[in-house]
């Protein structure tokens, strides 16, 4: 029975059949993102109330009217919203550098918002539109102003907002902001003179006596220059291609920051998952070669087309990509994101931020050790390769090795990522890099679903079972290398141009299971092996440029691009039937010594992608983001034992539709559609088939509650079409009429709650269900798919005294009932996993102990079919020592 988004979302609200159920659902989310701001310390004490701080800064009490805090406040201040026109900038040379001075009509106060990264001091003025009596009403560019910063800008970076930007040559400058009746007052210090012994600070943040007038006159803002750190990451380019705040972003994003990974310790990407609602593991087992995911229902599929590595899509990523030791953020995009990246699963994208070189040198180590003999250690070193600091590199390496409570099972893997940066001047810089991974291990195939998840009137099977051999290998190699150019044209408009090879082969010699028979004890077995069974030489080359211009009163930021990726890959191997096995009482038995050979296929694939995407600024708070995508893809299946071959062209359009309401800078009220489009893999499937779509439609709630803490709420009907199904008049004949729909709520807050307090947290209900299908019941749940699943993670670091630097973590992880195929014949069970961290950072040491299901729960991770369930991890213990010099 169909119902529509509407209906179903009353059903399961706990207002009933009510006509004003997304009104009031907004404004319950609204006002209490208020209370929540008004219980907050920064609602209950004064002088935090006035101030709406970055994190990773020092901010004294000022005076600058601030955003309002409930709800009250909120609406008495929509009618009363206004631009404030900054008429004039100057930079004047002062005895310890140079200051900047912001000048407004009538002395208007404003209000900053600021972030450093690497040797950059930015800062942004909302409510503010730069307007210069010059005729360049856009931007003001002062270069080389004194000796140890290299620019400073103020440029609109959208229709209210001023952007600040202060360039230092070889380090952070120090910066002062003052309020005076002629305007906001930067005052900058380079590096070099900063760096000179000053009169000690005071700690507090009570200001030091001054006399009354001068106070009135002027009131001191001291900013301190830190990288972000914390776990609140505002600004993300994986949405739009151009980074700017999340908040302006209509669609559902999360970032899992570095100090995330670090503090969770997470070594497999499909521990990260656990962070994001809304995205799961798909159906294999979580010790296995492949992280398949399932986002918004929908899985990534062999082929992982949902990966990307800083912005460029790299399916490779999925199969032992992910490396602790070279990854800074994990960006999740949930929803279709053709439009940008082309050839797509419909459930999202998943950039992979791989760590950048930096201006100052920087060197670390790392060591770990934990259960089932896992080791693991790494390095990381950086810094400038001339006096200059022009030319910057990074080189980091790791390798790790662990068994497992399931026998005879073993992982081991190995990077190198070198990485070179050079900044040929203030406008063009290339980044060159290479990376070289290895995994070798061997495969976990699971357990049959009688005897772990259902009952076996002959016992259970013991957790520890393995099934396969216990000579099984699997090695999956990966050479990639690539480049980043970026120049900037003007200040208004830069070009990018990235490109990605990546050289991947599988090889492997294993048994597997197939299934189990009636007597509920004997699995029957294949083997097969290859050198490689699977090979793929990906290539991918990205332009695009990104600028800003005006249309009257409205405000563009334009993204338009050329993207070109071909494949050229192969896959064979040789096979056999294997001895049957017992559960019970295996006996593993030498390889079969008869092989049937396949020759393989070889099949290549070329995609030719033209889109163009323009953020319009309406209004001060009206956001309207409109894109599309043109993709002209040509594939081709050379069968090599019948020498036959197949190929077929595709094009495809994939539209984008997004609007941003914004009542108050804070909250950000947004709707969306979009569209997708997924290629038949030309591996393992009929080319000659039509692609399969997905079509979303969301609304969501954006909430900063402050600088250090942001929630975010979105409800979405996403809808996977065009899929294979039997033709029921021709059962030998397959038609493309099936489909399915993914309807769900998600929320997910995270940053920094109190100082040293941080938390990420999310709940994700999803309805997940077939809707149209000849083989299927409509209306089965899609496998692998929980329909409620609910994360918390949260750590606390003691700030003063004899324990400053000790902190604890805990976090609980729960995933609901699951079907374990699409048939709906059994279900995995729910969970509550409960994991904790005792850590120590002081200074350059930092020690932690991290626990992994605590209460050392039994539980089933994920299923392939009735044949291959597969259990999570028991309770293990990691300790890891990391120091930087």
């Amino acid at each position: 029975m169909k119902r529509d988004f509407g209906n179903w979302c009353v059903e399961r609200s706990p207002f009933g059949n009510n006509a004003q159920y997304w009104l009031r659902l907004w404004l319950i989310l609204i006002s209490s993102v208020s209370s929540v701001v008004a219980l907050s310390p920064a609602g209950a004490q004064e002088a935090n109330a006035k101030d709406y701080s970055p994190p990773s800064t020092d901010i004294r009490q000022s005076e600058i009217k601030q955003p309002a805090t409930t709800l009250n406040e909120w609406l008495t201040q929509i009618a009363q919203t206004s631009v404030v026109q900054v008429t004039g900038v100057q930079a004047n040379p002062t005895d310890k550098g140079v200051e900047v001075i912001l000048q407004t009509t009538q002395g208007e106060q404003l209000q900053i918002t600021n972030r450093s990264t690497e040797n950059n001091f930015i800062a942004d003025i909302p409510n503010a539109q730069l307007r210069l009596p010059s005729g360049d009403a856009f931007t003001f560019s002062s270069q080389n102003p004194v000796e140890g910063i290299t620019e400073i800008t103020v440029t609109n970076l959208d229709a209210n907002t001023i952007r600040v930007t202060v360039a230092g040559e070889a380090r952070l400058p120090t910066v002062e902001l003052f309020d005076s009746d002629e305007g906001l007052i930067f005052g900058l210090t380079p590096a070099v003179t900063a760096m000179q012994p000053e009169p000690e600070q005071p700690t507090s943040e009570t200001l030091p006596e001054e006399p009354a007038a001068q106070q009135d006159d002027l009131i001191e803002i001291l900013v301190t220059g830190q990288q972000d750190t914390g776990y609140r990451v505002p600004n993300a380019s994986v949405g739009t291609r151009t980074d700017i705040p999340l908040r302006d972003i209509p669609a559902s994003i999360q970032v899992v920051p570095r100090q995330i990974l670090e503090d969770q310790q997470i070594t497999r990407l499909n521990e990260a998952f656990r962070n994001v609602p809304g995205v799961e593991i798909g159906g294999v087992s979580p010790r296995t070669t492949g992280d398949f995911v399932n986002i918004r229902g929908f899985d990534t599929g062999f082929n992982n087309s949902s990966f990307l590595r800083n912005g460029i899509q790299d399916p490779r990523l999925g199969f032992g990509g992910f490396n602790l030791a070279t990854i800074e953020r994990i960006e999740f995009l949930r929803g279709p994101a053709s439009v940008l990246y082309g050839n797509l699963e419909p459930g999202g994208a998943i950039n992979l931020v791989t760590k950048q070189p930096l201006s100052e040198p920087f060197y670390a180590i790392e060591a770990s050790v934990g259960s089932f003999d896992s080791y693991r250690g790494a390095i990381d070193l950086s810094g400038p390769l001339n006096e200059s600091g022009t030319v910057l590199y990074r080189f980091n390496a790791a390798a790790q090795t662990t068994e497992s409570f399931i026998d005879f099972l073993f992982d081991r893997r190995y990077v190198v990522a070198p990485t070179l940066a050079i900044n040929f001047n203030e406008s063009t810089s290339l980044n060159i890099w290479g990376e070289y991974s290895r995994l070798e291990n061997s495969f976990d195939l699971g357990v049959p679903a009688v005897g772990s998840v259902l009952p076996n009137p002959l016992g259970d099977i013991p957790r520890n079972r393995n099934l396969t051999d216990p000579g099984n290998f699997n090695v999956d190699e990966t050479y990639r290398i690539g480049f980043d150019l970026q120049h900037r044209f003007s200040d208004n408009w830069q070009l990018r141009s990235a490109f990605l090879a990546s050289f991947y082969t599988n090889d492997r010699d294993f048994a597997f299971t197939r299934a189990l028979l009636d007597d509920n004890r004997t699995v029957t077995r294949g083997f097969s092996r290859g050198n490689p069974v699977f090979s793929d030489d990906l290539y991918n080359f990205d332009t695009y440029v990104t600028g800003e211009f005006l249309t009257g009163s409205i405000q563009h930021q334009l993204t338009a691009g050329i993207n070109l990726r071909w494949n050229d890959s192969f896959v064979g191997s040789e096979d056999a039937t294997a001895e049957p096995i017992d559960i019970f009482n295996p006996v593993y038995n030498p390889p079969p010594s008869s092989f049937v050979s396949d020759p393989g296929t070889e099949y290549g694939s070329r995609i030719l992608g033209i889109y163009i995407q323009d953020q319009v600024t309406l209004l001060d708070n009206l956001k309207l983001l409109l894109g599309g995508r043109f993709d002209f893809a040509h594939q081709e299946q050379r069968n090599l034992s019948l020498d036959t071959e197949v190929e077929d062209d595709y094009q495809e359009f994939s539209p984008r539709l997004g609007i941003i309401y914004q009542p108050i800078q804070p909250i950000s009220l947004y709707a969306s559609y979009g569209r997708s489009f997924s290629l038949p893999d030309a591996a393992f499937s009929d080319i000659t088939l039509e692609p399969e779509f997905g079509t979303q439609y969301e609304i969501g709630v954006k909430a900063e509650i402050s600088n250090q803490l942001a929630a975010n709420l979105a409800l979405y009907e996403l809808t996977r079409s065009n899929l294979s199904t039997t033709d029921p008049n021709d059962p030998l004949r397959t038609i493309q009429v099936g489909e399915q729909r993914s309807r769900g709520i998600e929320f997910d807050i995270s940053g920094e709650i109190l100082p040293g307090w941080n938390i990420v947290a999310g709940y994700a209900l999803t309805d997940a269900e077939i809707t149209e299908d000849n083989d299927l019941p409509v209306g089965n749940a899609l496998n692998n798919v929980s329909r409620n699943s609910f994360n918390f993670w949260t750590t606390y670091e003691i700030q003063s005294g004899d324990f400053q630097g000790l902190g604890f973590g805990l976090g609980l992880f729960f995933v609901d009932d699951r079907p374990g195929d699409l048939a709906n014949t059994f279900e995995l069970p729910s969970y509550l996993r409960t994991d904790a961290a005792i850590f120590y950072r002081r200074g350059q040491l930092r020690a932690t102990l991290n626990f992994r299901n605590l209460f050392d729960v039994d539980y089933f991770a994920a299923a392939q079919n009735r044949n291959r369930v597969f259990r999570g991890d028991p309770f293990t213990v990691q300790g890891t020592i990391s120091w930087e010099f």
